[in-house]
């Protein structure tokens, strides 16, 4: 209700299309600048208490909204501003609220929990815009906005009554901004993740034109806010269509190829978009829109959930969260300009094309079902040997591990060394090397920097299921019983000359 309130309300205030455009990436933009921040707050703050404040502030904007719309204040760059505040909300928001999800369910039923989530979110979509274009048509646009602002206090209600488990770590809480940087440092090194924000980012450009330039599409055929409503509402019909049939789809079809055929069926959307003048015609065509849309966004978001630990997880969907909403701003202002300068028919065409184009493009970055990866810690590393006592923020730390090997078996230990420096380098280390003694070519020495005595602790408990058995293999090749492992922590005392 609230996106077709302001999207409505700049084209009654500013018939041009760019600013009607602007709206979404008001909406979007503030994740782009926020989700990194947000994504580590989540990861080391106490999630329930974020997700109050910043329910909160939505509250506020949206009351202030509404209040300034039915005094007739509300200005194209006031509508911007506050569209813009509630943006800032709700990307504070959005890594919180999502990295809760696992914890509710096993990993098993992560996927179907991310489609349940989706059929809620568009049963909402269908019912509140054909809602909100009645709204609109009776009292106007700050009604709509007054009604979202009641409904975050029903949110603040259940988050007061909920109670999440606990967990109590030994190690010292991370910092917001060594938090950021682990959240980046385990994304370039995660390649599950990686292909999931590259899928995104080549989809979200071109998919963000129905939501930027809809409400122009409507107006401009004459439909009033009403047939706009009912436009999103069939929208809505047929991701919660789409989202219960699709358990049933994925023990058929892989996600890979169920993610291709939701995307081509989205371009041919587009296209329809482009030709289509009848209203019924255009009703089919959104239908065909929302089920696409929600395959597509229940992959990818299920890939982004289960391709991560919990420790990293608000910060892995904080970076998606950053190429989603980012590919949104940009596209809606690109897909503005473009129906600016030439035509609606026009966007709406190109855009079709631009994401077979991307599929294209991207098909090599498979997505990786949740099954196959086994990311709980697996609390196998020894606790060092100390008998220096450390403080927490000692640094930086060199970890070595020294292996013996059958020098016949160096390049196909080299080889295999190459997955576990990267589990290294993803969960902590600042750089990684593996040297061969030329004394004596069966002492292979691993070695990695970690920034602190904390960090390398927190190493200990990010070690999962799945990189144990990247270990495993290495120590295949290891002459002995464990290789042997050296915590050398800087010496606070030593002086250069």
């Amino acid at each position: 209700m609230q996106n077709v309130g302001a999207a409505w309300l700049m084209g009654s205030v500013a018939a041009s299309p760019m600013m009607v455009a602007l709206i979404q990436s008001a909406t979007s933009f503030p994740a782009f600048l926020l989700a990194l921040p947000a994504g580590a707050l989540a990861d080391i703050v106490d999630r329930r208490r974020l997700l109050l404040f910043t329910q909160g502030w939505m509250l506020l904007a949206a009351c202030l909204l509404g209040m300034l719309t039915l005094a007739g204040m509300s200005t194209s760059w006031v509508l911007l501003l506050l569209t813009f505040a509630i943006g800032v909300g709700a990307a504070m928001n959005s890594p919180a609220w999502q990295a809760t999800l696992p914890e509710m369910v096993p990993p098993r039923d992560l996927r179907p929990a991310v489609a349940l989530n989706a059929i809620g979110a568009n049963l909402a979509r269908a019912v509140g815009p054909a809602l909100a274009g009645f709204v609109i048509a009776v009292t106007g646009a700050g009604l709509v906005f007054l009604l979202n602002a009641l409904s975050f206090l029903g949110v603040v209600f259940v988050l007061y009554c909920w109670r999440p488990v606990k967990h109590s770590g030994t190690v010292p809480a991370e910092r917001a901004l060594g938090a950021m940087r682990a959240g980046l440092r385990y994304v370039r090194y995660a390649q599950p993740l990686r292909a999931v924000l590259w899928r995104t980012g080549s989809f979200i450009v071109f998919g963000s034109i129905l939501w930027a330039l809809l409400p122009v599409l409507s107006r401009n055929l004459g439909f009033g806010s009403t047939g706009y409503g009912l436009l999103l509402g069939c929208f809505g019909a047929g991701a919660v269509t789409g989202g219960i049939s699709l358990p049933k789809v994925r023990q058929k079809v892989a996600t890979d190829s169920l993610l291709g055929a939701a995307i081509v069926l989205l371009a041919a959307v587009n296209l329809g978009l482009a030709y289509v003048r009848s209203f019924s015609g255009l009703c089919l065509i959104m239908v065909m829109g929302g089920l696409a849309w929600i395959v597509i966004m229940s992959s990818l978001n299920a890939g982004a959930q289960t391709a991560v630990p919990a420790w990293v997880r608000a910060r892995a969907l904080a970076v998606y969260q950053l190429v989603f909403q980012g590919g949104t701003a940009l596209g809606s202002a690109l897909w503005g300009a473009v129906a600016s300068k030439f035509d609606l028919p026009t966007a709406f065409m190109a855009s079709g094309f631009g994401l077979i184009l991307g599929l294209v493009f991207t098909s090599r970055f498979r997505l990786v079902a949740g099954e196959t990866l086994d990311l709980t810690p697996s609390v196998h590393w020894p606790e060092p040997t100390i008998v220096i006592e450390h403080l927490p923020e000692d640094a930086p730390v060199l970890v070595t591990v020294e292996y013996s090997i059958d020098p016949k078996q160096a390049s196909e230990f080299a080889l295999v060394m190459e997955a576990l420096k990267v589990v290294r380098l993803r969960d902590g280390g600042l750089n990684w090397g593996l040297y061969q003694d030329s004394a004596d070519p069966s002492r292979v020495v691993e070695s990695f920097v970690v920034e602190s005595w904390a960090e390398h602790q927190r190493q200990h408990e990010r070690v999962t299921q799945t990189d144990l058995a990247v270990e495993e293999a290495v120590r295949s090749f290891h002459r002995g019983e464990r290789p042997k492992v050296s915590h050398l922590v800087y010496m606070t005392g030593y002086r250069k000359p």
